[in-house]
């Protein structure tokens, strides 16, 4: 056991040494991000992304549940389908899941060991020659194995999320056999741009010459420039109130129809249910059984049923999720205005609740006042707070500083008549110390703006009762 845990400890440690953009602050210019390394690794390692066919997924958001939603169904239809997301809520096995299931440590460690030799070759390259390709960081490491474990275990298809952005993207050096983007907004604009259009580029990166584009994106400059891009690499494009629709089945919105068309061919599902929280996720939905309508035409055995249960029975972790009744408590990972604007959505939705708890912390790279512009009018009480397992969180004084210029600025007339109580905490454990005082049976407490705050109070969810929550 005690060399179990050793292995385990030195396999993280080689890992989170890397460079990793993710947890340090990333770099002010796009042109940091280059492939050639990411394709050094592969070749290295015999280049088991060319063995695999995959579903690669961009987006700004919603990525994250589409990519739950497609390998949900593949699963339903028996398919082994292998599921590569990013950034992990509370353990690294999280990114690299077959068939529902987180890589095993010990399998993870194995990955590891498999990988080590040609990351400290390009390592010692990169020390001695000043013209390498440099040391992998640790998403191409964590990219790598997820390619390389899904080849080992021969899963049918990959369903594989983009990090950032797409076009340099670690994850863009593989031959999809579709191609996703789910939508486009303003998120990472050092790095992306501070268009739609520019954004739209880089996302549009993952569009190969001759592969079908499935594409969620709705407003006019960022459709424009997807259309453009697959125009003129000669790849297939369906989009979304052009070759598919949704609709509710009966108007009560507990179920709803979708319709895809490819030339004089339809599909139309009907009365589909769905595992997600928000009318927002069944646009992700439509951008998911497009997918499968293409894997169709391939020639994949995918039935109704399994689209049916698949759907029913899709769980993405920190997406509107509830973890706790009696105060509710309900996760989310939103951390941009879009998703926010989502999130405050599916709350007007459900019955008003005795007070409206917010626990909030964010990066310092994110458009902070832009979220709480929504979020304040949405809240009786607000807890500021700072998570604790990346640095680029904002720090707490600066939150207090955003909301009280939201609030000094503020043309929300639904501010001016009921300003939230605000307060802060100086880390997630006492934040949730603070809710399980101050909450009631009878609220709901939202955890929202990172992954990193919804993993870290997922965790304390788990063993800290909120006023005796009773699941």
């Amino acid at each position: 056991m005690k060399d179990i845990v050793k292995a385990w400890n030195n396999a993280l440690t080689f890992l989170y040494d890397r460079i990793d953009y993710e947890r340090q602050d990333t770099p002010q210019q796009v042109q940091s991000f280059k492939l050639n390394r990411m394709h050094e690794l592969m070749r290295r390692l015999g280049s088991p992304q060319q063995h695999l066919r995959i579903i690669h997924i961009a987006g700004t958001k919603g990525k994250g549940s589409t990519a739950h939603m497609i390998a949900s169904v593949l699963q339903a239809a028996g398919l082994r389908c292998g599921l590569y997301t990013s950034p992990h809520l509370e353990t690294l096995e999280e990114r690299f899941v077959i068939n529902g299931m987180a890589c095993q440590p010990a399998k993870l460690i194995e990955l590891v060991e498999l990988v080590r030799p040609a990351v400290e070759e390009m390592d010692q390259l990169a020390t001695t020659t000043g013209q390498h390709v440099g040391r992998p960081t640790f998403f191409e490491i964590t990219t790598a194995i997820a390619f390389l474990y899904f080849h080992q275990q021969e899963v049918d298809l990959a369903v594989v999320e983009v990090g950032l952005g797409g076009r340099l993207d670690s994850t863009n050096v593989c031959q999809p056999c579709v191609s996703v983007i789910t939508s486009i907004s303003y998120d990472h604009v050092h790095l992306l741009g501070d268009t739609l259009h520019l954004i739209a580029t880089e996302k549009g990166g993952i569009i190969k010459p001759g592969v079908p584009v499935v594409s969620g994106v709705q407003q006019d400059e960022p459709r424009a420039t997807i259309q453009e891009i697959a125009q003129r690499r000669g790849s297939p494009l369906w989009s979304i109130q052009e070759n598919f629709f949704i609709g509710d089945s009966d108007g009560s919105h507990e179920s709803f129809d979708c319709l895809v068309t490819v030339g004089s061919q339809q599909k139309t599902w009907q009365q589909l249910q769905l595992g997600l929280h928000g009318k927002h996720q069944r646009n992700n939905a439509a951008v998911a059984l497009a997918v499968v309508a293409c894997l169709q035409q391939q020639g994949w055995d995918i039935p109704d049923e399994a689209v049916h249960r698949g759907l029913a029975d899709v769980h993405c972790p920190a997406r509107i999720e509830i973890v706790a009744k009696n105060p509710v408590v309900l996760i989310d990972t939103a951390h941009n205005p879009a998703s926010v604007h989502s999130l405050v959505q599916y709350l007007e939705t459900r019955p008003r609740a005795a007070r409206n708890i917010l626990v909030f912390a964010t990066s310092c790279d994110k458009d902070v006042s832009g979220m709480l512009r929504l979020l304040l009018p949405a809240f009786d009480n607000v807890i500021l707070t700072r998570y604790v397992t990346n640095p680029r969180a904002l720090a707490v004084e600066e939150l207090e500083q955003e909301c009280q210029a939201v609030l000094a600025t503020s043309e929300n007339r639904e501010l001016e008549q009921s300003i939230p109580f605000i307060e802060s905490c100086e880390d997630p454990t006492a934040a949730w110390e603070r809710v399980s005082m101050l909450g009631s049976p009878q609220d709901l407490i939202c955890v929202t703006g990172s992954f990193y705050l919804a993993g870290e109070i997922r965790k304390l969810v788990a063993g800290t009762p909120a006023s005796q929550i009773v699941s």
